[in-house]
This record gives C-alpha cells, sequence and structure tokens, in this order.
C-alpha cells in the first residue's frame, strides 16, 4: 500500500513539473478573471480566452473588456521574482535570486492581440485600445514603461483609472457580439498555436540575423545610444525596432 502511494505521489509531482508552466499560467488566467468578475456590469463587458484567425496564423488573447472608456486587453504572467527590462526591449527577464530567464516583452506580445482586435473590428476606426499587462502579487516589478504593466491587486484600480466615455451602449453591445462570433476558442487546437510562435519566433531571428527589421522588413542599421551600440530601424522614426548589438 505504501509503495503504491510513494509511485502515486511521484507521478503526480512528475506531472506537475512537465505541466508547471501551463498550470502557472492557467491559475494566473484564472485569478485574473475572478477579479474582473467584480468589474461594473453596466460598463464593462468581460469576454475571458479570446482566440482570433489573421490568414494562418491564430492569436489568443487572455482577457478582453468593451467598456464605455475604451477596450482594454489584458495578458498575463503568472511571474514571480523581479522583473527586468524596458519599455521597447525585446525580451525582459526574470530574476529569483541567481536564476535567470528571459521572456518575450509582452507588451510586445500585448501589441500583436490589438492588431488582432483592429482587424477584427475594422468598421470600428476610432476606439481606443488600451494595453494592460499583469504579474503576481509575488513580482517585483523593475520596468519604466507608459504602457500598464501592474500586479494583480493593482489590476482593478488601474482600468478604474479610465473615466472619459466614449462608447455608446449601443456601439458597446455589437463590439461585444461581434467578438464572441469571431472568437474560435471551441476549435482552437494549442498544440498547432504553440508550433506557429515558434515559428514565428524562428523566422523573426532569421530575419535580424540578416540584418534585416522583423516589423517592416527594413534594414537594420548600427546606432549609438546612451547605453552604447545597438541595432534599429533604418525607417526610424516611422518603425522604432530596436536590438542590442
Amino acid at each position: 500500500m505504501e509503495l503504491i502511494l510513494l509511485i502515486v505521489i511521484f507521478f503526480l509531482v512528475f506531472i506537475f513539473g512537465f505541466y508547471k508552466a501551463k498550470i502557472k499560467g492557467i491559475i494566473g488566467e484564472k485569478t485574473v478573471s475572478s477579479i474582473l468578475h467584480f468589474l461594473d456590469k453596466s460598463d464593462y463587458k468581460v469576454i475571458h480566452n479570446v482566440v482570433l484567425q489573421r490568414g494562418e496564423v491564430t492569436t489568443q488573447i487572455d482577457h478582453v473588456i468593451i467598456s464605455s472608456f475604451g477596450i482594454f486587453v489584458i495578458e498575463t504572467k503568472n511571474y514571480k521574482g523581479w522583473i527586468v527590462g524596458y519599455e521597447k526591449s525585446e525580451y525582459w527577464t526574470q530574476v529569483i535570486y541567481k536564476y535567470k530567464a528571459k521572456f518575450y516583452n509582452p507588451i510586445f506580445q500585448n501589441a500583436g492581440h490589438i492588431r488582432a482586435l483592429k482587424i477584427c473590428l475594422k468598421e470600428y476606426r476610432n476606439l481606443e485600445y488600451i494595453s494592460v499587462i499583469v504579474f503576481s502579487t509575488n513580482a517585483k516589478i523593475k520596468i519604466d514603461t507608459s504602457v500598464d504593466v501592474v500586479n494583480m491587486h493593482r489590476l482593478l484600480r488601474t482600468i478604474k483609472k479610465y473615466s472619459t466615455v466614449n462608447l455608446s451602449e449601443e456601439v458597446k453591445e455589437k463590439i461585444f457580439e461581434k467578438i464572441n462570433a469571431s472568437n474560435l476558442v471551441d476549435s482552437f487546437k494549442k498544440k498547432e498555436h504553440i508550433n506557429s510562435i515558434k515559428q514565428r519566433i524562428n523566422d523573426r531571428e532569421k530575419k535580424i540575423q540578416e540584418k534585416k527589421c522583423p516589423r517592416c522588413g527594413n534594414s537594420l542599421v548600427e546606432r549609438k545610444g546612451e547605453f552604447g551600440k545597438f541595432f534599429g530601424c533604418k525607417s526610424y522614426p516611422k518603425c522604432k525596432f530596436t536590438k542590442k548589438y
């Protein structure tokens, strides 16, 4: 009996370790979902887990809020430790004592989500999209940015600081219905989506190695800044892509 119990425990530990990142991500999204439940339903319409198709590319958005004050697009990162980086840097770093791990800048990630929403809602040209990046309460955010990058406990406060009404009830309802009608979450294949992301990252890195801007396709040129040399897009300021030297 004890042997069977040990085997079961070992199996559960193994499964948790194997799916740890996925489990943490789900926990983070569910926590944010529960926080958003406290928003006033008369002002805010919340859609969780939105999957949109752009050509052959799928875009998965954690949370979209259609409000009287704009469209909030929320990306959750259930990370702890110090979160270090710059608003326009390609990658940020998670630091836990001596452990360091890089991850793609979620501001850029959410910008892609907003582009997908703009295509979905192309008949509504003057919408205000508000990007919000949410980390766990155990994260120390060391990012100097104009974009809202906050801990979970500050999420509602951050949303409510936007108070200028610019959407009517009728338009809010139409946008809500359009996003729900376009949402492919029921037919979404997570594995294919992950493979698609990996392929896009590989293609992006290949372009950078070829000294091509991964955003607009123009040439990358060497520049000098406050923190030393870096590569920047030739079409700056129209395209503001940069890469460390």
